[in-house]
């Protein structure tokens, strides 16, 4: 059985204002990320836009998303179809698509007991030192989410594919 090497892996985390980014070599090694916020009424056109320029800019060679599906993670509407589009653009453009759920990025962080949203950010920021300077501070209950999080949920699923792809070719050993 051949292995699959990615040797630019993108990751796309669509958020109520927009996306978050990043693209990694390797599981611990980005090479660019962002955020990116779309207001207005065609914000799902502007977005697909954006995202098929990184894809054009990039041009890599698997592409991570949030699973939306019905047994993945529950999303607003308009978060499932700009990423059912998202994914229909890399299957477009002949890039693997990867889909994981909210509760197997979870499973996947419990081995560094960080149960929550924090705790996975910290993590990342602490094993990805690039990203230390975005860490939003910790969420009060009052407060609404720091849009600095939609980069870590992008981190958390790229760090939970190069894992999946590691079990994947440990197992086939």
């Amino acid at each position: 059985m051949t292995e699959h090497r990615y040797s630019l892996v993108l990751s796309i985390y669509v958020t109520t204002r927009g996306f978050a980014f990043t693209l990694f070599e390797g599981p611990f090694a980005p090479v660019d990320w962002g955020i990116t916020e779309k207001r207005g009424l065609l914000r799902n056109r502007r977005c697909l836009g954006a995202i098929e320029r990184l894809l054009q800019r990039y041009r890599p060679s698997a592409l991570v998303l949030q699973d939306t599906s019905e047994r993945g993670t529950v999303r607003t509407k308009r978060i499932r179809k700009l990423n059912r589009a998202v994914r229909e653009l890399a299957d477009g453009n002949a890039i693997a698509v990867f889909v994981f759920s909210r509760a197997q990025v979870r499973e996947y962080f419990a081995s560094f007991s960080v149960p929550t949203k924090q705790g996975i950010a910290e993590a990342i920021a602490k094993h990805v030192p690039a990203f230390e300077r975005y860490l939003p501070p910790v969420r009060r209950a009052w407060m609404s989410e720091d849009s600095r999080m939609g980069l870590f949920d992008a981190a958390a699923l790229i760090l939970t594919f190069f894992h999946s792809i590691a079990s994947t070719a440990a197992a086939v050993r």
